[in-house]
């Protein structure tokens, strides 16, 4: 299913998530965070005696000399309601009169003085001794009274004490009803409290990370729609092997437009592939709909059934061995005089050339490319030269001249470089890309699809490439879609590679002549 994309898979995981965060933010705003707490922290904890005995001296000016101060200390202390609700008098738990108590390790209390922010002043009221707000002499214990706080709502206590060096444990005890007390992050004085508490973040920072991802997908995304009359299915393209490499770069892209769609590309010759085609007599429609085969020129094989639809205009050239050292090409007349099998040597041809056998490479009898030599070099002539070998290996076949007959281009070419004395056919491009070979020019033109485009040039051994369907592709076919996209998409690629695309105007007129 389209929608199953890995994009869209993407986006909806990405969307829950992002959904998931908020209703969590939610049900943790009115579960978690809404217990009664009260925290608080120890803002300042410092000597001011000349008995100091953690080694942080302190500078002083003016009067510190009270009683048993040599190693006193002061302490600031800051209590607040950091929950989500406001605390009452019958919030504190404690069964005493007081409500907390702040207990201070291993020093004595000396004096404590309250302070409130501004906007508060409803508080001070609660700190008498009446209320439970105290400590004993000598006592390490400060008892604080009930006190309620609205959510956000603090005090602080300043505590002189002695008998015990900074640094030393300050606890708050006591309870509070569906709630706790608990230490907060500690902060200076002036500092003020976060905005937001830590969870409230993590999840502002999960949704921040959704909306990204989801932002970066639209971005990123292709959005352009598939090209029209895009269709799913499989496809076989079989036959030309020298044509292959436009239809195998042609597959990959329309694969990449039109999603579920499968193109095989499956090269076995011109012949093998339309007679391939012909064989699907008596098949399913289906079937039959679900191959092309693609032919340098039109095949014999093909019959009435089958139906030829011109794509482009190919152009082929003889390539001989580097080593050869062809300087002005062959004329037709002398390629004709080779293939008929008038000379075993190449200095019989032309005595400036080596005294070296004569080795023709070609292709088997099912090749496009030769049939278009045979018809349009040899002028329909293909007798002569019998094939004396399977690989033209001049260690084992002694004929002079010496022909062998192979599947593909893509061996013809490493044949002939790697042959002394060797002379073949290929598609052009195919044949621009091989180390070894020598292109020969034909009657003083070499092969230039530019100049045959454009210029008119006489040059001989070119040939329509045909793609064969089992008759007309039925509507809504992936082949008849592959044709349409081959001739409205392809042209670029085709010309790439050599060729000249039917559907232009000068590739329509060229097709037709050399129809």
């Amino acid at each position: 299913m389209e929608w199953l994309s890995a994009e869209n898979v993407v986006a909806v995981a990405t969307s829950v998530m992002g959904i998931g965060a908020a209703i969590a933010m939610v049900w943790y705003e009115r579960h978690i965070p809404q217990r009664k707490r009260i925290g608080y922290r120890v803002q300042m904890d410092n000597p001011i005696g000349d008995d100091v005995q953690s080694g942080r001296p302190n500078v002083r000016l003016g009067s510190f000399d009270a009683p048993n101060m040599a190693n006193g200390t002061l302490v600031l202390l800051r209590i607040e309601n950091d929950g989500s609700k406001s605390i009452g008098l019958d919030d504190y738990t404690s069964r005493e009169l007081n409500g907390l108590t702040v207990e201070f390790t291993d020093r004595t209390i000396h004096g404590v003085s309250v302070t409130q922010p501004q906007g508060t002043d409803h508080l001070m009221s609660h700190f008498t001794p009446h209320s439970g707000f105290g400590y004993d002499e000598n006592g390490n214990k400060l008892r604080l009274p009930r006190v309620p706080l609205n959510r956000g709502e603090y005090f602080k206590l300043l505590v002189l004490l002695s008998g015990g060096d900074v640094g030393r444990e300050i606890k708050l005890v006591g309870g509070i009803r569906d709630g706790e007390v608990r230490p907060n992050r500690g902060a200076l004085p002036d500092d003020k409290p976060p905005m937001f508490g830590q969870e409230a973040r993590v999840i502002t920072i999960a949704l921040i990370a959704s909306v990204l991802t989801l932002s970066t997908i639209i971005i990123a995304r292709d959005d352009n729609p598939p090209p029209l009359g895009c269709e799913k299915g499989k496809l076989t393209v079989t036959g030309s092997t020298a044509f292959a490499p436009v239809v195998e770069e042609l597959a990959k892209v329309y694969e990449r437009d039109c999603e579920g769609s499968e193109i095989a590309v499956e090269a076995r010759g011109s012949s093998a592939g339309v007679g391939e085609l012909a064989d699907l007599k008596g098949k399913s429609k289906k079937s039959q709909a679900s191959v092309i085969a693609f032919s340098d020129g039109r095949s014999s094989r093909a019959g009435t059934t089958l139906e030829a639809d011109p794509m482009a205009l190919s152009v082929f050239t003889l390539v001989s061995n580097k080593g050869l050292g062809l300087p002005e090409g062959l004329t037709l007349t002398q390629v004709r005089r080779l293939y008929s099998g008038e000379f075993g040597h190449w200095d019989e041809l032309d005595p400036s050339l080596p005294h070296r056998r004569v080795v023709l490479v070609s292709r088997n009898a099912d090749s496009g490319t030769r049939q278009i030599f045979q018809d349009r070099v040899l002028d329909g002539r293909w007798e002569g030269v019998p094939s004396t070998s399977l690989d033209c290996d001049l260690a084992v076949d002694k004929s002079a001249p010496v022909r062998c007959e192979l599947n593909s281009t893509a061996d013809v070419l490493k044949k002939v470089a790697s042959t002394p004395g060797a002379l073949g056919f290929s598609e052009l491009n195919q044949a621009n890309g091989e180390k070894g070979v020598k292109l020969v020019a034909l009657n003083g033109d070499l092969a230039d699809v530019e100049a045959i485009e454009n210029d008119g040039s006489p040059y001989p051994y070119r040939g329509v490439e045909y793609a064969y369907t089992y008759g007309a592709p039925p509507a809504g076919s992936l082949a008849g879609s592959f044709l349409n996209y081959i001739r409205g998409n392809g042209q670029n690629v085709i010309r790439s590679h050599g060729h000249v695309p039917c559907s232009t105007e000068a590739g329509d007129r060229l097709c037709r002549d050399d129809d």
